[in-house]
C-alpha cells in the first residue's frame, strides 16, 4: 500500500505509523485522516502485529489540523465547523480509544491541537524530553476537540484540564510526566531505540489478556466499584482460560522468560 501522507512499517511484531508531512510540522488533512484510516485497518488485520505505535516524522509529532485546509460547508451552503469532526476527527478518536491492540503515541517532538487529544486517546504516551504538548484551540478562539474536554479532565483533574484549556500553554515532557499524561520521557537522542524497545516488549507480551486489561479499564469509566468488581471477575475467568496464563506460570516456575502466543 502506498500511502501519501503516512509512512506505515510493520516488524518485530511492531506496526509504526508515522505522520509524514514534515515541511507542514506533520499537519492533519483530510488525506492524511484517509491514509489513517488504512493503515489502522491494516495494522487491525495483520496477526502478526501486536502493539502501534504512532509518531511523526521530523521535529514534530504533529501541529494539529492543517488550518490552510478549505472548510466543509454544512447542508445550508455556510462554514460548518462541526463537520469535520463528525467525518474525520471523532471517528479517529473512537477508533484509537477502543483500538483491539496495544497503542503508544510517541511524542518524538510538540503535539499541539487535536494531535495532543489524538495523542491521549492511545493507550501509553512517552515523550521525547524537547516535546510538548499544547490545548492551542483558544489561541484561535475554539473549543478544545478531538476528545481533548473528555480525556484531559479525566487524567489530570478538572480544574488543571481547564487550566491547560484556557491559557493554551506549551506544556513541557517533564510536566506532562508529572502530571500523569506521559508514562516515560526519554533523551532525545535515545528517543527511537526506546520506543522501539518499549513496542517490542508490549509486541511480546501476553495481547489477548492487553485487550482484557484494556476493556477493564475502559468499563470503568462508567461503572461503580461493585459493577466494575463483576467486570473483573468476568475478565479474569476469561484470562486464566487462555494458553498464555499456562505458559506465564509455567515459565515462572521455570524460571525463564514466557513465550507468549496472544491466545
Amino acid at each position: 500500500m502506498t500511502y501519501a501522507t503516512i509512512r506505515y512499517q510493520a516488524a518485530e511484531g511492531v506496526a509504526t505509523l508515522t505522520l509524514a508531512r514534515p515541511e507542514k510540522l506533520n499537519a492533519i488533512t483530510a488525506a492524511m485522516h484517509a491514509d489513517l484510516r488504512v493503515a489502522l485497518d491494516a495494522a487491525e488485520a495483520d496477526a502478526a502485529v501486536r502493539c502501534l505505535v504512532v509518531t511523526g516524522e521530523g521535529r514534530a509529532f504533529s501541529s494539529g489540523q492543517d488550518l490552510t485546509e478549505e472548510r466543509l460547508p454544512g447542508p445550508d451552503g455556510k462554514i460548518d465547523f462541526g463537520g469535520r469532526l463528525d467525518r474525520d476527527y471523532n471517528p479517529l478518536v473512537r477508533r484509537l480509544y477502543a483500538y483491539p491492540k496495544v497503542t503508544i503515541a510517541a511524542l518524538n517532538g510538540p503535539a499541539v491541537g487535536a494531535a495532543a487529544n489524538i495523542a491521549l486517546a492511545c493507550d501509553l504516551v512517552v515523550a521525547a524530553r524537547s516535546a510538548y504538548l499544547q490545548e492551542a484551540f483558544a489561541r484561535i478562539a475554539l473549543v478544545p476537540d478531538a476528545g481533548g474536554t473528555w480525556f484531559l479532565p479525566r487524567i489530570v483533574g478538572p480544574k488543571l484540564a481547564l487550566a491547560l484549556m484556557l491559557t493554551a500553554d506549551q506544556v513541557p515532557a517533564e510536566d506532562l510526566h508529572r502530571m500523569g499524561l506521559v508514562y516515560r520521557v526519554f533523551d532525545d537522542a535515545a528517543f527511537a531505540g526506546e520506543v522501539a524497545a518499549l513496542a517490542r516488549r508490549l509486541a511480546g507480551g501476553p495481547s489477548r489478556t492487553y485487550r482484557l486489561i484494556k476493556e477493564a479499564v475502559r468499563a470503568s469509566a462508567h461503572n461503580d466499584l461493585a459493577a466494575q468488581l463483576d467486570v473483573e471477575r468476568d475478565l479474569q475467568r476469561q484470562a486464566g482460560a487462555s494458553r498464555d496464563f499456562s505458559e506465564g506460570v509455567a515459565a515462572f516456575r521455570e524460571k525463564r522468560p514466557p513465550r507468549f502466543e496472544g491466545r
